[in-house]
């Protein structure tokens, strides 16, 4: 007979959910995890893993093109987008498999199929096969994850409109495409289309391209974009859709009126996210959802005694990264240790397009709302050595400080490698560093590191090498 009555069980694989599985787990519960896919969700299987295989295949291939750059040759450069694709779901492969494996060494069970609430501490699961189970838990975990938002007349068809499901497996080259939407995904397929060649046009609601990025930031990668012969088009919205027998024609509409049509092969969707908060049952508990995302305190606990929600059913910032570490805490809550709610304000955000974006903490313009008086430091990648080295020296680092405690509010960056750099920063608002600690640090050199030392520095008028 196969164990029905767990201490916890997690609904969801992804990273939330599964970590939260083995770190319950490590601290001596008997845990399983309830699936009804791939183990891993979709960031290991359809998100954040595929493609960042896609797009390093992108930037070798842009590499390879301007060997010449760096006394190389390489002829009749060229690329099999099927063999791209293949790479990417060869790399999410080894990774599920990886998770498999680590589930299966710290003794969490795995559950096939869909599951719901079934009364207090229950859960139903329906198998592949229709049948349903019924298991027992003290503690439940949802880790639904979400789906991409589907906007009214954007219908995805997963022909000539897109999702990223689609966008991440394309069967042929498209060569023109128009992208709804410049938050990280949009940005990200926008520039590994382009990279290969497509011609490539973005549509933004908002007056800045990358909405939750500093605008200085956002405004220097947007010049690079277009520097690459990105269109793009802000304070602008995309009203209708006429599809055609091999093309799509794509009414948008401008501020005070103005429309234009674009006439492009394929239309990736990408105006985010909805929770996963459907067949689950909630309408029997006390678990309350707003905006399709179940509410939950900073440790994951829903108003509903027992159940847990954590990673993006739970909210923004909806990144794998804020889910694993969410999944930690409520485990680890419930195993009554010592932990602080989630701050969210800590959690680094990524956007892997060329060239790189990452940040953590405020914008500049956010510590101003606030009523902070600041100190802002900036330092440009031309005056790195190593980015010059690399052939990749337009960038920016970018620091804001308390001008009055020295506190470290936020950090922002444009440029190479930068999405490895803002780790540095993170650690140290964690520990609530100040500019003093920052400026006493030794940074080993040449690195790409060194300009973070330098953005320190200017904000107090103490830059070096610029």
């Amino acid at each position: 007979m196969a164990d029905t009555s767990f201490d916890l069980v997690v609904i969801g694989s992804g990273p939330g959910g599964y970590v939260a599985a083995i770190r319950a787990a490590q601290l001596g519960m008997k845990a399983a995890v309830v699936e009804r896919e791939h183990l891993g969700g979709i960031c290991l299987n359809w998100g954040c893993i595929p493609t960042k295989a896609l797009l390093r295949s992108a930037e070798v291939y842009t590499h390879m093109q301007h060997a010449g750059d760096f006394g190389l040759s390489a002829e009749k450069v060229g690329f099999d987008i099927a063999k791209v694709v293949k790479r990417s779901r060869n790399v999410s492969k080894q990774l599920n498999s990886g998770v498999g494996h680590l589930l299966k060494k710290n003794k969490v069970t795995v559950i096939e199929g869909e599951g719901r609430l079934d009364g207090a501490g229950k859960i139903k699961v329906k198998g592949k096969d229709g049948k349903e189970a019924g298991y027992q838990a003290k503690h439940i975990v949802l880790a639904t994850g979400a789906r991409p938002r589907e906007l009214p007349g954007l219908e995805p068809d997963k022909k000539q409109v897109w999702t990223y499901f689609e966008a991440m497996v394309p069967e042929s080259m498209p060569k023109s495409l128009l992208v709804v939407g410049s938050g990280a995904i949009g940005i990200e397929f926008a520039s590994f289309y382009r990279s290969l060649g497509a011609e490539v046009t973005v549509v933004e609601v908002l007056p800045q391209i990358l909405p939750v990025e500093d605008e200085e930031i956002a405004a220097h990668a947007r010049k690079r974009l277009e520097k690459q012969g990105i269109k793009i088009l802000t304070s602008a919205k995309v009203t209708k859709l006429d599809k055609g027998k091999n093309k799509v024609t794509c009414t948008v509409e401008a501020e005070k009126g103005k429309s234009q049509t674009i006439e492009v092969e394929k239309v990736i969707s990408a105006v985010g996210v909805v929770g996963n908060v459907e067949n689950l049952n909630l309408d029997s508990t006390k678990v309350k959802v707003e905006r399709d995302i179940i509410v939950a305190d900073g440790l994951g606990r829903t108003a509903e005694p027992g159940v847990y929600a954590i990673g993006d059913v739970a909210g923004a910032p909806m990144l794998a990264h804020k889910a694993s570490h969410e999944g930690v805490l409520c485990v680890e809550a419930i195993a009554g240790k010592e932990v602080h709610p989630l701050d969210k304000n800590l959690i680094p955000g990524c956007t892997y397009c060329h060239p790189q974006v990452a940040s953590v903490g405020m914008t500049e313009k956010q510590a101003k709302e606030a009523g902070r008086e600041v100190k802002v430091g900036r330092f440009p990648f031309i005056g790195n050595g190593k980015a010059i080295a690399l052939g990749d020296a337009d960038g920016l680092v970018k620091t804001v400080f308390d001008a009055k405690t020295g506190q470290l509010l936020g950090a922002h960056m444009v440029g190479a490698e930068v999405t490895e750099l803002i780790q540095g920063y993170v650690v140290a608002m964690n520990l609530e560093t100040t500019e003093a600690e920052l400026m006493h640090s030794v940074f080993p050199h040449p690195t790409l590191s060194e300009m973070m030392h330098e953005s320190v520095l200017d904000a107090y008028g103490r830059a070096i090498h610029f």
